[in-house]
């Protein structure tokens, strides 16, 4: 069963830095995507960065140049490294996983396994 542990949100002020990490265990495939999402009050959930297996990373466009993702194999951790933080980058953060394929698509729909989630909050 694949388990995903995100850690690290908190609240900043604007211009501020976090780093969420993600704990994945469960699963031992050597293919997979594995990305972060967010979901702020009242809106849909949104996809923010992905990376492959190969470590080929996507970025939505509000966070490209902002926002980092990186992974950790001997760990099994993923990162996001979120500098210059905005307040419309508060939202509750989540981390997600698909075990087996190499290709990223950064839609809800492409993720089969979720961890709780870590809010964010940044203050103007």
């Amino acid at each position: 069963q694949v388990q995903l542990v995100e850690s690290g949100g908190g609240s900043v002020q604007a211009g501020g830095s976090l780093r969420l990490s993600c704990a994945a265990s469960g699963y031992t495939y050597s293919s997979y995507c594995m990305g972060w999402f967010r979901q702020a009050p009242g809106k849909e959930r949104e996809g923010v960065a992905a990376i492959d297996s190969d470590g080929s990373t996507a970025y939505a466009d509000s966070v490209k140049g902002r926002f980092t993702i990186s992974q950790d194999n001997a760990k099994n951790t993923l990162y996001l490294q979120m500098n210059s933080l905005k307040p419309e980058d508060t939202a509750m953060y989540y981390c997600a996983a698909e075990p087996g394929i190499s290709l990223c698509v950064l839609t809800m729909s492409f993720f089969a396994y979720w961890g709780q989630g870590t809010q964010v909050t940044v203050s103007s």
